[in-house]
């Protein structure tokens, strides 16, 4: 059995209920982020699903120099404080750096590492040295047996608040394939798992100067998760993700997560 993750008032792991991590890609705007932060907290009391809202204040690995990356750390930070009070709901956002690590960590409840950091050892251990809960994404040129390594760097903390996430694996160029047997090998080294639904569907780079993707099979693939046994869904979400400012093609629509939910949560159930 998985250990359990206590973050606030949400339990990965353990035989706790599936969990949702989501939000959008990134902060566009106080107004914006406020609105799909409201009506996500509103989906959460209506179904009773435990929630951890995320959203990213820098998007540090955009495939152009004219991508936009968001408003910052100061901004974001700011942001994300400010709905962690108004709807007492843990917050996530992604760090690129030990710096980042020191700042976001005051801040939020789970600090996350991006696929490509996964290999920087400096700059895992000191996510560890945060104390902070630490999701840590699975890097698309990684085996999943392979984060028994990136574990061990952060157990070597003393820091055993630990969650692995599934985002898809390289499948020759600007392609991603989500194999379910890494969700069963990950789950064995004992910390809960999390699938990243939207993100395992992104085809990166795949339109020149931006990443593409196609978010029709998202809820597939979350469904699938779901019944091979996962602890959480990571779902990326706007209002409109046609009019997104990041990772829009991948995204399902917020409208369509109170139905697809109520699968999921049929699917978690039975498994």
């Amino acid at each position: 059995m998985t250990k359990t993750i206590h973050v606030k008032g949400v339990k990965f792991g353990g035989k706790n209920p599936l969990a949702m991590i989501a939000g959008p890609c990134v902060i566009e705007s106080r107004e914006g982020c406020m609105e799909i932060a409201d009506k996500l907290v509103k989906l959460s009391k209506r179904q009773n699903i435990p929630l951890v809202f995320k959203a990213s204040y820098d998007k540090a690995n955009r495939t152009s120099i004219h991508s936009y990356r968001g408003p910052g750390i100061s901004k974001g930070l700011e942001i994300l404080a400010e709905i962690k009070e108004k709807y007492n709901i843990p917050v996530l956002t992604d760090v690129h750096s030990v710096e980042e690590i020191h700042i976001a960590s005051k801040i939020v409840d789970i600090i996350q590492l991006p696929a490509f950091m996964i290999r920087q050892t400096d700059f895992v251990v000191a996510a560890g040295e945060s104390g902070a809960v630490v999701n840590v994404k699975k890097a698309q040129f990684a085996a999943p047996w392979d984060m028994v390594n990136v574990i061990k760097k952060i157990e070597s903390t003393g820091n055993k608040k630990i969650m692995l996430t599934e985002r898809g694996t390289s499948f020759g160029y600007n392609t991603l394939v989500a194999d379910m047997r890494s969700l069963i090998i990950m789950r064995e080294m004992g910390y809960p798992v999390i699938f990243d639904a939207t993100h395992s569907v992104q085809s990166p780079g795949g339109q020149g100067d931006t990443s593409g993707g196609d978010g029709r099979f998202a809820p597939y693939l979350a469904k699938a998760a779901a019944a091979v046994g996962v602890d959480g869904l990571f779902i990326e979400t706007h209002p409109d993700p046609s009019q997104a400012l990041s990772d829009g093609p991948n995204m399902i629509p917020l409208k369509d997560l109170s139905g697809l939910w109520k699968k999921l949560h049929a699917i978690d159930q039975i498994k």
